[in-house]
């Protein structure tokens, strides 16, 4: 009999060992899929330079100090995020670099803000195959190539457009810049984002697959006010 009891608590456990093992497993493939992520590093096909509309942002983020409290910024970067032809794109690939205070003072000038500059390498440059100091001076050209309409130069009245008369703003001040080249962003009325697809070289090239616009098509939206 104590034999018997034995080997049912023996079998209770491999029961057990068993149901934990396959719970385990499936969280496999998504660890599977991170660690490949990790791999992709520098395996990419273009880029999407996110170009954000700062006085949208300041409006919910008052206490944003450095971006925010009446820096009179208009567009600012977002980030320059690695692109799959297919849709979406890899990131938080693994890196033991961080970015040092020198980088991170220089890439201020464009993206104003240190909390920003640490996320968007953790997220996005950590996936470039570059240096964060290459990374960021990518960055730096990528968004001084790309021209500002002069109308949206850091208005001091809000302005409100149509997506299509946004589009050809940006297209009369970059000639080669179509429509497909471009994603809008808004919300609630007001632009977010204008984000524009770019090959390794930083030209401007059209957009992969699954990227939308996410203002108005027809009706106009708000461009607040720079201040």
């Amino acid at each position: 009999m104590q034999h018997f009891r034995l080997a049912l608590i023996a079998l209770a456990l491999c029961v057990a060992s068993t149901g934990i093992a396959r719970e385990r497993h499936r969280d496999a493939p998504a660890r599977a899929d991170s660690a490949s992520q990790s791999e992709r590093a520098g395996d990419y096909d273009y880029f999407l330079l996110a170009l954000s509309w700062s006085p949208t942002y300041c409006k919910t983020h008052p206490d944003e100090t450095e971006q925010c409290g009446r820096k009179g910024y208009g567009f600012i970067v977002h980030g320059l995020w690695p692109q799959y032809e297919n849709g979406g794109g890899p990131q938080r690939c693994a890196t033991d670099r961080g970015v040092d205070r020198q980088t991170a003072d220089a890439a201020l000038a464009f993206m104003p803000s240190r909390r920003l500059i640490h996320h968007e390498w953790g997220a996005h440059g950590s996936c470039s195959g570059l240096t964060p100091v290459k990374y960021f001076a990518l960055i730096d050209r990528a968004f001084a190539a790309l021209q500002t309409p002069s109308e949206l130069k850091a208005p001091r009245r809000d302005l409100t457009m149509t997506s299509a008369q946004l589009r050809d703003a940006f297209k009369r001040a970059n000639p080669g810049l179509d429509d497909d080249m471009m994603k809008l962003n808004c919300s609630r009325g007001d632009l977010v984002e204008v984000r524009v697809c770019l090959d390794r070289n930083l030209a401007p090239r059209t957009c992969g697959k699954r990227l939308r616009n996410a203002c108005p098509r027809d009706d106009e939206f708000t461009i607040p006010a720079s201040r």
